[in-house]
């Protein structure tokens, strides 16, 4: 059981999701921090007040704090356009930049003429259908 427990443990993506955890639990500071810090203040003085906590109604003897409510809905849409705006784009904008950059490599195999099967481009017969392919000279 121990040995077992040791192969779960020393995976390849169970380390990784351990540092992925970290490294997102490390970020979420430094995003809520931006929020918080940077954005809120901007709205607030843009729009007003910030902080709607004060804000609740009473029915039947009972508090709704819909204000929370409020500031957790203004807070999370906050941090989603951070993120989107400044981690995502960014991001999509370097990977699309990777990919062009990559030179597309020559196919290694084609198709069989009779049965449309997949077969090495240096097949002389096909695996599947054994139809005699034509043999391809060098120009």
């Amino acid at each position: 059981m121990w040995s077992d427990f040791k192969k779960f443990i020393l995976r390849g993506n169970t380390i990784d999701v351990a540092v992925a955890f970290v490294i997102g639990a490390a970020f979420n500071g430094v995003v809520q921090s931006l929020v918080k810090d940077l954005i809120t203040p901007l709205v607030s003085a843009i729009g007003g007040n910030p902080n709607f906590s004060a804000y609740f109604f009473t029915l039947n003897h009972s508090r709704f704090n819909y204000g929370d409510f409020l500031n957790s809905l203004i807070s999370f849409l906050l941090i989603a356009t951070a993120i989107f705006f400044l981690v995502i784009q960014p991001i999509n904008k370097l990977v699309a930049y990777a990919n062009k950059l990559k030179t597309p490599t020559d196919p290694t195999d084609k198709k069989c003429p009779e049965c449309l099967s997949t077969i090495p481009l240096a097949a002389k017969r096909c695996a599947f259908c054994a139809v005699k392919l034509p043999v391809k000279t060098k120009a």
